[in-house]
Formats: structure tokens, C-alpha cells, sequence
């Protein structure tokens, strides 16, 4: 296995040159850069950061603690902060949580064992299920992202969940639809509750009574939002339309649809959040909401580094604007 020393003498500099490019510590010309990062591939060098941050009394690597990798959402945020945390000098260990509390706290844990110095984790549960003050115990810091309430007392980076599914809805009731049907989330995390309440506030700005048989609980999954979809096309009068909470259960939401026959936008028009690299390929292309994933990642990522470096602050929360994209699942009501 190559060593440090190994791509110094390939490279043709010093050891603390190699160290200085891999960690980002100092400036490295470019062109001292570009030698030794074609050594380190030469030789396919890997740094062992754990050794490097034991000798140090610090750590190089960071937590990363995702609820479920197959939703597009997930997958891009942890692109985005491996990338943000390589360009840093720090590695990522990475953890599933699959929407499971106690399987989150296993992995909040293993973090803990592997000596990482932060962790950024997108939380599975509900604010009671952090009142045991498992985010701030022992000394790796944690920032959180998505289901990011601010009752938890750590940096929080979401969405502004609120005004996204206002944003959809208000789309909707705009094409004249008044039994809009929604599929949300798990009930009792703050993202799920905050997109809930952006529905019903805009239905409410156009006095439209929240009929309670046009509820639905995807879970963020797609199998029980393609069960979800299901019942809501049961109902008499069936909605005209529907709002999905996110982009996992759209896609389930999608195939029900489609296995029932059901046409959209001519017989059903459909508004969710977030916006994915399928949804413009469906037929039709899909009407979402967007999040701005990159600058949510970037600024958790840089906030958890400022906590590293001994800012000391108050714990804040930070909300991103949503953005409305319009494609074709939407149309106006044809009464009826």
C-alpha cells in the first residue's frame, strides 16, 4: 500500500506538500497540486485520516446520516456535502437510517466510536424523540438538514416547508381546483407538519373547507403512497387534483395513476415537492417545487466546519426558498 513518503518521491516534493494538498491546510500552486493528486492516483494512494486526527487530538472525518439514499432528495445531498467535504480536507462516513429512530441512534453512535468530529444528520423522528439530549452529548458537534425543527437546539438548514406546499397548492386552486387531495408525509416529523400546514393555509386564504377524506399518509415512501393514491381515488367525489409531499411518493403516486387509468393533467393534475432528474422526462413532465439541495448542503457543511473550528454561538435556524417550477401535470379544472 502506498504511503505519503511513497507519493512525495513520485510526485517530486516534500511530504508536507502532499499533506498541505490533500488536507487543504496551506496554499499549494497549482501546479504542485496537479503533481501530486496525479501521484496519488497513480499510486492510488488512500490517507488513513482516523490515524492522522488520533495523533492530532482531532479528527478528519465527519458523519453523514441520511434517512433513505433511493429518494433523489438524499442522493444529491450527499454528493453535494462528500464533495464539499473532500474539497475540505475531511472524510465522510455515511449512515442509513431508513426513517428509524433507534436505528439512527445506533448510527449517531457508531460516529461517536469512530471519533468524528461533527456529524450532519437529517433526522428521522420527531422533536420528542431528541429530548434525551442524544444531539449534544459527548463533544462531536451536529448540525441537522431537511426534517430540521428548531426545537432541537442544534443548527437547523430546511426548506421552507410551509411556503413549498403553499407555493403547490396555491398553484392548484389557481386552475380553478377546490378538492385537491394531498399525500403527506410522516405525521408526526416537523417537515411532514409544516408542509401539512402550508396546505391547509392555502386552502384557506380561498375559503376551501380541508375535507378530511382527501388526507393521506405516504410516509415518504413509495409503496405506502401508491396504496395512499389508491383509497384517495376511492372517494366520492374523487379530488380533481393532488398534492404530494415529496418526490419518492410522487413517483408511487405516478404509477398508481397510471395502473388506474387515470390520465394526467385531464383527469387529475398533480403538484409535489421536489424537483428530481425524472420528473421532466415523465408523461407529462411534472409540476414540483424545488429545493435548493446544493446551497442547503454547502451552508450545513460550512456551518458544522464552524462549530469545529470553536464558534460558539446560539444555535439558529435557517430556511431556504422554494421554487415553483411549472411543467404539464397540471391543468385547469374543467368543472364537472
Amino acid at each position: 500500500m502506498a504511503t505519503m513518503k511513497d507519493v512525495a518521491r513520485d510526485a517530486g516534493v516534500s511530504i508536507y506538500t502532499v499533506s498541505a494538498t490533500l488536507s487543504g491546510s496551506a496554499n499549494v500552486s497549482a501546479d504542485l497540486r496537479e503533481r501530486v493528486n496525479r501521484s496519488v492516483e497513480r499510486l492510488g494512494y488512500e490517507r488513513n485520516s482516523m490515524a492522522r486526527g488520533l495523533k492530532q487530538g482531532t479528527s478528519s472525518l465527519i458523519g453523514l446520516i441520511v434517512s433513505d439514499v433511493t429518494n433523489p432528495f438524499f442522493t444529491e445531498l450527499v454528493e453535494c456535502i462528500q464533495n464539499d467535504a473532500r474539497n475540505a480536507g475531511y472524510s465522510v462516513l455515511l449512515g442509513i437510517s431508513d426513517h428509524d429512530v433507534e436505528r439512527e441512534a445506533d448510527l449517531l453512535r457508531l460516529m461517536r466510536s469512530h471519533q468524528a468530529a461533527g456529524t450532519i444528520l437529517c433526522p428521522a423522528g420527531g422533536e420528542d424523540d431528541y429530548r434525551d439530549g442524544r444531539l449534544s452529548r459527548g463533544r462531536m458537534r451536529i448540525v441537522v438538514v431537511d426534517n430540521a425543527s428548531p426545537a432541537l437546539g442544534v443548527d437547523a438548514f430546511a426548506l421552507d416547508n410551509r411556503r413549498a406546499a403553499d407555493l403547490a397548492v396555491s398553484h392548484l386552486l389557481a386552475l380553478g381546483h377546490r378538492r385537491i387531495g394531498v399525500v403527506a408525509g410522516i405525521p408526526h416529523q416537523h417537515v411532514s407538519r409544516e408542509r401539512f400546514a402550508g396546505y391547509r393555509e392555502a386552502l384557506a386564504r380561498q375559503d376551501v373547507e380541508p375535507a378530511p377524506e382527501l388526507v393521506g399518509h405516504g410516509n415518504f415512501r413509495l409503496e405506502d403512497a401508491f396504496a395512499t393514491c389508491r383509497r384517495l381515488l376511492g372517494v366520492s367525489p374523487r379530488p380533481t387534483a393532488l398534492f404530494v409531499a415529496n418526490n419518492l411518493m410522487l413517483i408511487g403516486v405516478m404509477r398508481t395513476l397510471a395502473d388506474e387509468g387515470v390520465s394526467v393533467p385531464r383527469d387529475m393534475s398533480v403538484c409535489s415537492i421536489d424537483d428530481f432528474p425524472w420528473a421532466p422526462a415523465f408523461q407529462p413532465a411534472l409540476t414540483v417545487v424545488r429545493q435548493p439541495i446544493a446551497g442547503m448542503a454547502s451552508a450545513a457543511f460550512q456551518r458544522l466546519v464552524e462549530r469545529l473550528d470553536g464558534d460558539e454561538g446560539d444555535a439558529a435556524e435557517h430556511l431556504f426558498a422554494p421554487e415553483l417550477v411549472v411543467r404539464r401535470s397540471c391543468a385547469a379544472f374543467a368543472g364537472g
